[in-house]
């Protein structure tokens, strides 16, 4: 004999209006019955009929009401999480179809930061030119500013960098911890020192990135009063590193992108350990995708490889 609960369960998967799950999950995120109404460009009465036809269905409610709005309950939490996965896999369904026919084409255009040194990327990029090679790739390069940019206009759908803000809605996921490095180059009188007090090296001329310096250096540099004068400039991080290594001036510079001039001799680090500054470098996408199949599986190839990491 069939047990109530499982057949309800059988009854509900046949007889559920899906509209009535995008209402409720619209609801949901909006944290209101208006909010949602207007996002939905329907009427408010009609979403709140939606929602007590729900209820109805399910036998539960998932908004406790009061005159100062509504709350979502334990059971409204529970569903919303379900809805998230049924709708997320809804969406992922074109683009899995397309890759088991072998049917996936396009570009993959990324827009990052100059030297980014990530393990996980490089394997993320082998592995999905091996598995779909009539996919090109394309990096963007630009100062951090340019990355949000091309973020918000829709040029990119991917973007690697600071933390930042637009009016734009992203997403961010860290991809790795970045330390910065005070160099001097071979030539330099400095060459070889150990600097027991920071301020002394204010009146050295300095080479900075410009728009692409971290806000962590920025305020390191204020801190002591760095960089007054300026020797040189470049927005790139290679051609900063190739000014200071020919002794143009001293400067800041990601340790991992100058671990080759470092082991070779053409560069010496000033500062000590505990004063290097470090920030998180992000994946950065669009929360509201209109991401073509090409995007969206490289997007699940690298979130793949950033989640399996150890903690």
């Amino acid at each position: 004999m069939t047990e109530p609960s499982a057949r309800i369960d059988r009854d509900f998967a046949r007889n559920i209006d899906w509209n009535l799950l995008k209402v409720f999950l619209e609801i949901a995120r909006a944290g209101g019955i208006g909010v949602a109404a207007r996002g939905l460009n329907r009427q408010q009465p009609s979403i709140s009929a939606a929602l007590k036809r729900l209820e109805d269905q399910l036998g539960a409610r998932l908004f406790d009401r009061s005159t100062s709005g509504i709350r979502i309950t334990s059971a409204g939490k529970s569903l919303q999480a379900l809805c998230e996965d049924m709708f997320e896999s809804a969406r992922m369904a074109p683009h899995q179809v397309a890759q088991a026919t072998k049917q996936v084409a396009g570009v993959v255009r990324i827009q990052l930061i100059s030297s980014i040194i990530c393990a996980e990327l490089d394997e993320a990029i082998a592995s999905f030119h091996r598995r779909h090679p009539a996919i090109s790739m394309e990096l963007r390069v630009s100062p951090w500013r340019g990355v949000l940019e091309a973020l918000e206009s829709g040029e990119v759908e991917l973007g690697i960098g600071y933390e930042g803000h637009t009016g734009l809605e992203l997403v961010y996921e860290p991809m790795f911890v970045e330390t910065q490095q005070l160099f001097c180059a071979r030539s330099h009188p400095l060459f070889g020192s150990k600097i027991a007090r920071v301020e002394n090296l204010r009146r050295e001329g300095f080479v900075l990135t410009g728009a692409d310096e971290p806000e962590a250096v920025t305020r390191l540099r204020n801190r002591y009063g760095l960089g007054e004068e300026v020797a040189g400039k470049a927005e790139d991080v290679h051609e900063a590193l190739r000014l200071i290594a020919l002794g143009v001036g001293i400067g800041f510079l990601p340790v991992g992108a100058a671990e080759a001039a470092l082991q070779d001799g053409r560069l010496w680090p000033l500062l000590p350990e505990d004063l290097q500054p470090s920030y998180e470098i992000f994946l950065i996408s669009r929360a509201a995708p209109s991401r073509d199949t090409a995007m969206q599986l490289f997007l699940d190839e690298i979130r793949r490889r950033l989640r399996a990491r150890p903690s």
